[in-house]
């Protein structure tokens, strides 16, 4: 284990053969100024410790011999696997040059890339292949113009990108392949089991590591001081700017604490409420008049479905860009004006400010994506013949539209500034890197994907393609264009934040969408797989209706009909979660009492051995 651990960064095996060769004192103060974190220097020092001892119980030739040997071994071993991760080395070199910060945001589109990929795999393989070879669905066909790239119409509009280019076929081979099942399964056991599941354990392992762990006084000013250091930091310009950064880390936590101490007199408070209480009208107001303004644009009948009654219009085809420019217009002034806002409150502790602004945008973007969904579920439904695939079309256009604000972003906002600040205004300077607004993005763009997943089964490929290529833009501006963010707060406690925020409200509420539309909405009796059905869970019922005849499957039957369709059995499961819950909640706070207690009898040796010195 420890053999792994030495591995995990190249060139560590002959750093511990060239300690193992000194003296004792000297390899201790070697180890000491090591560049390396304590967790990591305590790995060295074990290891060699263990080695030293090795040889002392053996022949020292030829078992130091061997070591090197295997060091060697395993050393090209692990750097061939590392040579396979994506982005290892970029990811090295950004977290070198601007922190673990900036580092988090790269990690993070890097985890949403590898989500999507893995979803367009099982999509592509479990309903797309069989779709295309056995029973393609191509009922009419359309010239490719151009515009289709923008709007998913036309051209692709009978293609297996979305819903209607799929049916309820079974597929005659050994076995016989049933494309209603596929389909159904095969987005249930995604979104219900794989994403639900991991997104619960990254939450709870980030909760525990960041929050649980760092809360107290090990993460007051001392800890800040003595070990919160970057060692991944290797570039000079980058020191500085964490040598800043820990400065005002250290005066924010002095200034935290001196306003617990100065307490403000009532007209203060009075003041303060009133200000934050406007603010939080205008946020509200905002993202209120926002919904509603989305609400009446895509329930406008010439522009929401004008294009569907004449195909062939180009100008109409056009138009059905409109409601995702506007989608994006708003998602980007309205966060500056959330900023102008904050901006009269005066919050004396930035980490506040930061999670105001969090939770202010996630408000917006979220109302935004619930209108859509209300819209398309509500309406759609009773307007279009084959309403899912305007499902699919109408969140792929608000992913290429976004995709492209992205784009203008990065040259607008960050290559633009950067010139006007160097150049043109100096007192304004070199751009900060907004970890939260671009986190915050990729959320919104990652909740669009979930919700299209259903109405279109390959809609992961273009998020693919749209978070690889935002990388290495985003890398790209980030050298030349940006500085990292002077007020980070806790990074490591914000990642957790987000995080949450993607499962909840972002997951959860597609969840919810998709589980209505599967067990409320009838289906289209004129496109997709699930033609001719009341719901597209039928298809359930149908399939333990046909494996009812045969004694060899009565037992599935038998588990779907008395235990998944039982009230009783989600109750228990319920109850079980919550005592599970409550047990495990106890157990936290019994290790919250001990931790306390035991850093109490660390202050009460620490003075009676300052007395006894005295």
């Amino acid at each position: 284990e420890l053999t792994k651990d030495i591995l995990v960064i190249p060139g560590k095996s002959e750093l511990v053969s060239d300690l193992v060769n000194l003296s004792a004192g000297a390899r201790f103060q070697a180890i000491r100024s090591l560049p390396m974190s304590f967790n990591e220097r305590k790995t060295v020092r074990l290891t060699s410790f263990i080695i030293i001892h090795l040889c002392n119980i053996s022949d020292n030739d030829t078992f130091y011999l061997n070591l090197n040997l295997y060091l060697s071994q395993q050393e090209q071993s692990e750097l061939s696997r590392q040579h396979l991760i994506i982005w290892q080395d970029t990811l090295k070199e950004i977290g070198g040059r601007f922190g673990t910060s900036v580092l988090s945001y790269f990690l993070f589109l890097k985890w949403l890339l590898q989500f999507n990929l893995f979803s367009f795999i099982i999509n592509f393989c479990f309903i797309t292949i069989p779709q295309i070879v056995h029973a393609p669905n191509i009922s009419s066909t359309t010239g490719f113009r151009g515009l289709e790239l923008l709007t998913g119409v036309g051209y692709f509009n009978q293609t297996v990108l979305f819903y209607g280019g799929y049916n309820g076929e079974v597929i005659i081979s050994k076995p016989a392949y049933n494309m209603q099942l596929a389909y159904f399964f095969t987005i249930a056991a995604y979104l219900k089991d794989l994403v639900f599941f991991l997104l619960l354990l990254s939450m709870s392992r980030s909760f525990q590591k960041n929050f649980v762990l760092e809360t107290g006084p090990v993460s007051g000013g001392a800890w800040r001081l003595l070990c919160s250091w970057d060692f991944s930091v290797v570039n000079e310009k980058a020191i500085q700017y964490n040598k800043n950064n820990l400065a005002i880390q250290l005066k924010e936590s002095l200034s935290e604490r001196l306003q617990e101490k100065n307490k403000m007199s009532l007209s203060d408070r009075i003041k303060h409420l009133s200000l934050h209480l406007l603010a939080w009208l205008l946020s509200l107001g905002l993202a209120i008049g926002s919904g509603a303004g989305i609400y009446f644009l895509g329930t406008d009948p010439e522009l929401a479905f004008s294009f569907s009654h004449n195909p062939n219009n180009l100008r109409a085809e056009a138009s059905t860009l409109l409601l995702p420019v506007v989608v994006s217009l708003i998602n980007l002034i309205v966060p500056l004006l959330y900023s102008l806002i904050s901006k009269i409150e005066s919050y004396s502790n930035p980490r506040a400010k930061i999670y105001i602004s969090i939770i202010r945008n996630v408000i917006l973007k979220m109302s935004i994506l619930g209108i859509l969904c209300f819209y398309w579920l509500n309406f759609v439904p009773n307007s279009i013949s084959c309403w899912e695939s305007f499902v699919g079309q109408s969140v792929y256009r608000l992913l290429i539209i976004d995709f492209i604000f992205c784009l203008l972003g990065i040259f607008f906002g960050e290559f633009l500034r950067n010139v006007i600040g160097t150049m043109c205004i100096q007192s304004l300077g070199v751009p900060e890197f907004d970890i939260a607004r671009n986190v915050l993005d990729l959320i919104y763009a990652q909740t669009l994907a979930w919700i299209g997943i259903y109405f279109s089964p390959l809609l992961p490929v273009m998020q693919v393609l749209k978070l690889f290529i935002i990388f290495y833009l985003k890398k790209i501006s980030l050298s030349l264009n940006c500085q990292p963010p002077k007020h980070i707060g806790r990074a490591a406690q914000i990642q957790t934040v987000f995080i949450a925020i993607l499962f909840f409200p972002s997951f959860v509420g597609v969840l919810s969408m998709v589980a209505y539309t599967v067990w409320s909405l009838e289906p289209s009796n004129q496109c997709g797989p699930f033609q001719g059905l009341k719901t597209p869970f039928h298809t359930i019922f149908n399939w333990t209706a046909s494996i009812q005849n045969f004694p060899e499957s009565n037992w599935v039957w038998w588990i779907f009909e008395n235990i998944l369709r039982s009230e009783l059995f989600y109750y228990l499961i319920s109850l079980i979660v919550l005592v599970i819950t409550y047990f495990l909640w106890q157990i936290t706070q019994g290790r919250k009492q001990l931790i306390k207690t035991l850093r109490e009898q660390i202050v009460n040796v620490s003075a009676e051995i300052i007395r006894t010195t005295l």
